[in-house]
């Protein structure tokens, strides 16, 4: 009797049965991965897109019309008229422009436009990992497609007597954008690629400041600078980071060697190694718990009269 029932408990050792003991854990695990990765995956996911489109961005400038080298100069008139700079409003995610053209001709949306988005530029900050498609306005379906120009503000082609804002969001879930512009010391420099002309900027100035302070991103006589703007404290936005920068003239040779070059973001997705061995350990953790039941089955005494 003995070594029939033995014969029998090892043919049913063979044999894989779902534990719904072992599933439900291993579900729950994978959820759990599933949210904390999705922050990670969302941001690469946002950065292959934004890539996406300033790798083409060269090539959609050469397709524009007018050409590029009169938009530039239609640029250079823009920021002439300009009679004002920025400021702030309360309790707003961005700055206002203040500023107006004082030639009529001269409309904002026309002026280094490639196509129907309003794409501008390329900002790259090395610092921080950061490359964005930078366009007109600063309106919130804009921010969730890049960095935005702020209109009443210089146009990104340098000049003296200028001030350009970049602003774009920090904190977001699903993109990183500026969450990182925290980190961005003095003396860090950042590239901005407009309509064939490469600008280098060295940063000379960071500084969080309140809403009401009105004067931080208005033009300074014979500087030829850029701001970049976000919101601080993360989920708070009752403040604002500047970070300041000076242009470098002539632009470094590294810097135009590395113009126009595709871009090396965003990097490896480790967020994907990670959940494919979460997904790889729940299996074989089911596909374990299958057997295993099955052999405890087995093994549990046969009920006696």
């Amino acid at each position: 009797m003995t070594f029939k029932r033995s014969r029998r408990n090892r043919g049913r050792k063979g044999k894989w049965k779902l534990a719904p003991s072992a599933l439900v854990p291993a579900l729950i695990g994978v959820l759990g991965l599933s949210i904390f990765l999705y922050p990670q995956a969302a941001s690469w996911v946002s950065q292959l897109n934004q890539s996406k489109v300033v790798d083409n961005y060269e090539r959609q400038v050469n397709r524009a019309h007018p050409s590029a080298a009169e938009q530039i100069k239609q640029a250079h008139a823009y920021n002439a008229a300009l009679n004002a700079g920025a400021v702030y409003k309360a309790d707003t995610n961005v700055p206002t422009g203040a500023g107006k053209s004082s030639n009529g001709k001269l409309d904002y949306n026309a002026i280094l436009r490639t196509d129907e988005s309003g794409l501008m530029a390329r900002l790259k900050i090395p610092a921080i990992d950061v490359d964005l498609p930078v366009y007109h306005g600063t309106s919130d379906a804009t921010l969730l497609q890049g960095a935005g120009h702020l209109e009443g503000t210089s146009l990104p082609v340098g000049g003296s007597g200028t001030r350009s804002v970049i602003t774009a969001h920090r904190g977001l879930a699903n993109a990183t954008m500026f969450t990182n512009l925290d980190r961005v010391k003095i003396g860090d420099t950042f590239t901005i690629e407009v309509f064939g002309k490469v600008l280098a900027y060295k940063v000379t100035e960071t500084k969080v400041v309140e809403p009401t302070e009105t004067e931080s991103l208005r033009p300074v006589p014979g500087k030829d600078l850029v701001t970049l703007v976000t919101c601080t404290p993360l989920g708070i936005n009752t403040h604002r980071i500047l970070v300041t920068a000076e242009r470098i003239e002539p632009t470094p040779a590294k810097d135009l060697a590395n113009a126009h070059a595709t871009s090396d973001l965003p990097r490896f997705p480790w967020w994907a190694v990670w959940l494919c061995t979460g997904l790889l350990v729940a299996a074989v953790y089911v596909w374990r718990s299958g057997y295993l039941d099955r052999t405890r089955s087995a093994k549990d005494p046969a009920p006696t009269a």
